[in-house]
């Protein structure tokens, strides 16, 4: 028995399974809370709870992490130099700039000679000032030879990993393929840190095993090409989500709802493979060159906060701690509850952020470093809560002083305070669909809340649910109709009409949408709330009994892929004689004959793609050749533009064999 292990660092959970390679049967699967501040805990918490002696036998690791999303969206890294030849940015994403005299023309002739003495005087000038240096050189994707010579000089200067902007895309677009070279230079230090960290965890476990990693386009590449890539991990968690959907479901064409405890995630299989974003993924409202599944996400999950606002339920996006949940860890948490006022009454409604309520718990989950101001009432709210879970409330009347005055917002903000609240996961507790916590609190959480509503419990619940699946029936839509018309906002009409045929609502009309293909439902207990989107649509939900490991699965279940892309185009158009040119990152040929060019296009492609997934650790390996073509019409008759040839090497990893131990 050859065995997998598959990991999945989400943002609540991270979760573990062991896997029958041969046979994809899942052996054994654990989860533990995902520790932000340092991944290899929440994975060596999770790992503990399997079998130490199947850990043993394992031959392959592959992770998808959530790591180089969040880096991005957060900003951080390390500090990043950026040169570019033959062009300049007007606002570079970069610690340290500098622009020279370089670059390459559209038929990869050299525009200008390259300054290698200027660049040579930029990098002793920040030699120990950075991490990483990125370099981007004009039509590097017609002729990356500037930007070779620049990363041998890197290399011999600054001792720091470089990256080169041909490395990464071989599509036109300056600028983009530069902010994607500088965002890939600021991750490398990251990813490096993390595969060393799940390294030693595997040694700790005395798992023996190569470490692969999961690119957002749901396929696998070794540890080192990810050190050097980690750009291409972003949407890694999800997308793994999508291909373990496939695995677990055998359906090709279906609507993936991965609903955790702090997003949803949503995507579209297309032939048993995630719709990707041809044009690159916008990461942090920046475009990059980086192809990833088209998924959208969504701020609802199982550990949404659901408050009462002006005696109306609101479901806010913010990530709480469920009452059941946190009952389960601090016993202290009952007494509050019990502790609420029974003639709870509707509140006047006040803009969200200034709404306390005594059933909103807070726990302190870090302190601020040194150095960072905090207010003193801050502070000692910070160690108030760092005891046992404490109201805003509460601590204010104990401090004699207002909640406003312990920046209770700028504390949650900043990931020094944890709220305890009523969440969706409550509502499944009360009303019994789930019962793995202490459900008592939920129970007293609904009643006080559907006091302030003037509501019964049972409507209280409704609501919820109404307003749960109100939310995930229009993000649903939104990503069905943006499949089909592109990104655009939605109008409000458009919205009211998904939100009546979502709950059944008639007024002077009524309306029914209906879907043509089933939904997967990822992620437990949510998958509950999947259910009832299916429902509401007409259409079937899948709910595998391993869907909340489903991003483990998919992680150990993918491929090594490798893609590269060759141009071929005509020298002179006007020409019918003329060469054809085969630009590749290897460099330009020129063929006299376009099946020449088509054939030397090809054999390149398999020679790097091949060599890229061999590198990886891919075993078996097939190729898969795409063509898009381009023609004009000249002189009455079509004329070859440009033809991308798209060469795919794939193969399963490669097994470490456990039996030579």
């Amino acid at each position: 028995m050859t065995l997998g292990i598959g990991i999945d660092t989400g943002g609540t959970f991270t979760d573990i399974v062991i896997i029958d390679l041969k046979s994809e049967e899942v052996l054994r699967k654990s989860k533990s809370p995902t520790t932000p501040e340092d991944l290899s805990i929440g994975i060596r918490n999770a790992m503990s709870f399997l079998d130490r002696v199947l850990l043993t036998h394992v031959s392959v690791v592959s992770l998808s992490s959530t790591l180089a999303t969040n880096s991005v969206v957060e900003g951080k890294g390390c500090r990043v130099a950026l040169i570019c030849a033959g062009s300049e940015i007007e606002k570079p994403d970069a610690d340290e700039y500098v622009s020279i005299s370089g670059g390459h023309n559209i038929h990869g002739g050299e525009e200008q000679d390259l300054d290698i003495q200027k660049a040579k005087r930029f990098m002793e000038s920040v030699r120990g000032k950075v991490g990483a240096v990125a370099i981007s050189s004009f039509m590097s994707v017609r002729n990356p030879e500037h930007e070779n010579r620049l990363k041998k000089l890197a290399d011999e200067i600054l001792n720091v990993p470089a990256v080169c902007g041909h490395e990464l895309s071989s599509k036109l677009g300056f600028g983009v393929r530069t902010s994607t070279c500088v965002m890939n230079a600021r991750l490398i230090p990251v990813m490096r840190s993390l595969i060393d960290s799940v390294k030693k965890v595997m040694a700790e476990f005395g798992i023996c095993a190569p470490l692969m990693m999961v690119r957002g386009d749901g396929t696998m590449m070794g540890e080192s090409v990810a050190m050097e890539k980690p750009i291409e991990t972003v949407m890694s968690g999800p997308t793994a989500s999508m291909i373990g959907a496939v695995r677990m479901t055998g359906l090709k064409d279906a609507v993936v709802m991965d609903m955790g405890g702090t997003t949803t995630d949503i995507g579209i299989l297309r032939n048993g493979k995630p719709a990707l974003a041809p044009e690159g993924m916008t990461i942090a409202g920046r475009k990059t060159h980086v192809l990833a599944a088209r998924i959208s996400t969504a701020g609802i999950g199982g550990d949404s906060r659901i408050m009462v606002n002006g005696g109306k339920i609101v479901l806010k996006s913010t990530r709480a701690i469920p009452l059941c949940v946190a009952a389960s860890r601090w016993p202290s948490v009952i007494d509050s509850m019990m502790s609420l006022p029974a003639d709870a009454s509707p509140d006047p409604e006040y803009p969200d952020d200034m709404v306390f309520l005594d059933s909103e718990l807070f726990v302190t989950v870090g302190l601020p470093p040194s150095g960072i101001y905090v207010s003193p009432e801050s502070r000692l709210f910070l160690e108030m809560a760092s005891a046992q879970p404490i109201s805003a409330i509460q601590a204010a009347e104990e401090m004699e002083t207002y909640p406003s005055a312990l920046d209770v917002r700028g504390l949650e903000a900043r990931g020094y305070i944890q709220r305890i609240a009523f969440t969706p996961t409550d509502v499944l507790h009360v009303d019994g669909t789930y019962l793995e916590y202490a459900r008592e609190a939920s129970i007293m959480g609904a009643r006080y809340l559907s006091r302030k509503c003037k509501m019964t419990i049972g409507e209280f619940v409704s609501g919820c649910r109404e307003n749960v699946k109100a939310k995930l029936c229009t993000e649903l839509m939104k990503v069905l109709l943006a499949d089909e018309m592109g990104e655009r906002p939605l109008d409000p009409y458009a919205a009211g009409m998904i939100i009546k045929s979502a709950l059944g609502m008639t007024s002077s009309y009524g309306c029914s949408i209906r879907l043509s293909i089933p939904i997967i439902g990822m992620g437990a207990p949510s998958g509950t709330y999947v259910r009832w989107t299916g429902d509401a649509f007409g259409t079937k939900t899948v709910i595998d009994p391993h869907s909340d490991v489903g991003n483990a699965l998919g992680a150990i279940t993918s491929t090594v892929s490798e893609s590269v892309e060759i141009v071929v185009s005509p020298e002179n158009l006007d020409s019918p004689s003329s060469g054809f040119e085969v630009f590749s990152p290897e460099g330009k040929e020129v063929c006299a004959t376009l099946e020449e060019a088509m054939r030397r296009a090809e054999e390149i492609g398999k020679s790097i793609s091949g060599s890229r997934a061999r590198r990886s650790g891919a075993a078996d390996i097939v190729y898969e050749v795409k063509r898009g073509e381009r023609y004009l019409p000249l002189r009455g008759m079509k004329v070859l533009v440009d033809c991308v040839m798209t060469v795919t090497a794939a193969g399963k990893p490669k097994a470490f064999d456990t039996q030579k131990l």
